[in-house]
């Protein structure tokens, strides 16, 4: 079925956004260009009928301007959170930045990326530069999170200690796959609850089975639909793939984020209208597509008491 500018379509996706939560969201003001900023973001989500949004930012906590948004602009329903990326800019796996992204009401931990050894490795063989590396910055470093023994390192485990005493997500970044497995194995020994594989479809090289065993260990699965639809300039998979990711881990394991709101291409809105889009045309009822665009990230973050979810 062509669900393109099909008005009936249209009014079943706009009841979809409703309750709607983009955990997973690129906008500025960053060093990288971005096509709107939180604000902005924002804006556009409560016009939709989003429910929450989580900003992202490669080298900083947006927990403060979260907090000025909430203050300043009442009227906007949709709630925005905001998270930490454990780069070089805030000194890596630093127990401090993230006691304090905590205690400012964030939700979300990412691992290293743009510093993951195999970001670094990845990127090294793809012949391409992120945009947030510039010649305004020294060059990334590579932050191990494992020993050579494979064992998970003392300074890994302080943070995830923060983590799990503030009831935190621990997103697994850029990580390899291989290092995810150990790194959430001792995650949930220290009593880390939340738990999300990022993007298993690009960079970390996850295979169908790692999506399948660490959904079913309890770790969510987090989809960035700019990698699935036509249009977009990150584009590496296509429908099929998105839905034999979903019959890995489960409709109920299943997180979509739209990793958008970089400049050249759409908005994180219209990616997310272009999902449900994508997940009507591969026969997903909608109450599948309501848990997979609202409901299991609102269980991954927490957040149930905190959203309306229509």
């Amino acid at each position: 079925m062509d669900t393109a500018q099909d008005p009936v379509i249209e009014q079943r996706v706009d009841r979809l956004l409703q309750g709607a939560i983009d955990p997973h969201v690129h906008s500025g003001p960053s060093i990288a260009p971005r096509s709107l900023d939180h604000l902005e973001l924002l804006q556009q989500a409560s016009t939709a009928g989003f429910a929450a949004v989580v900003t992202k930012d490669h080298d900083y906590s947006g927990v403060m301007t979260a907090a000025l948004i909430k203050k300043h602009f009442p009227n906007l329903k949709t709630k925005i959170y905001s998270s930490i990326v454990l780069n070089n800019v805030v000194g890596g796996f630093n127990p401090y930045a993230v006691e304090h992204t905590a205690a400012m009401g964030g939700k979300l931990v990412w691992f290293p990326t743009l510093a993951a050894e195999n970001h670094l490795r990845w990127q090294a063989q793809a012949k391409w530069t992120h945009p947030a590396s510039t010649e305004k910055m020294r060059p990334a470093v590579g932050i191990p999170v494992l020993n050579n023994d494979k064992s998970v390192r003392d300074d890994v485990k302080e943070v995830l200690d923060v983590i799990a005493k503030n009831d935190m997500v621990l997103a697994s970044g850029h990580l390899h796959v291989s290092e995810t497995w150990l790194v959430f194995e001792e995650a949930k020994r220290r009593g880390v609850g939340r738990m999300v594989l990022t993007h298993p479809e690009d960079i970390v090289d996850a295979s169908l089975n790692d999506v399948k065993g660490l959904a079913s260990a309890g770790a969510f699965v987090e989809h960035s639909l700019c990698m699935f639809l036509e249009g977009s300039k990150f584009k590496i998979a296509g429908p099929d793939d998105l839905q034999r990711h979903i019959q890995a881990a489960g409709v109920g394991q299943t997180v979509f984020c739209s990793d958008l709101g970089q400049v050249g291409t759409f908005s994180p809105l219209e990616g997310f209208r272009r999902g449900i889009k994508m997940c009507i045309d591969l026969g997903y009822s909608d109450d599948e597509i309501r848990q997979m665009v609202s409901l299991n990230a609102a269980r991954m973050l927490g957040i149930e008491a905190d959203v309306k979810l229509h």
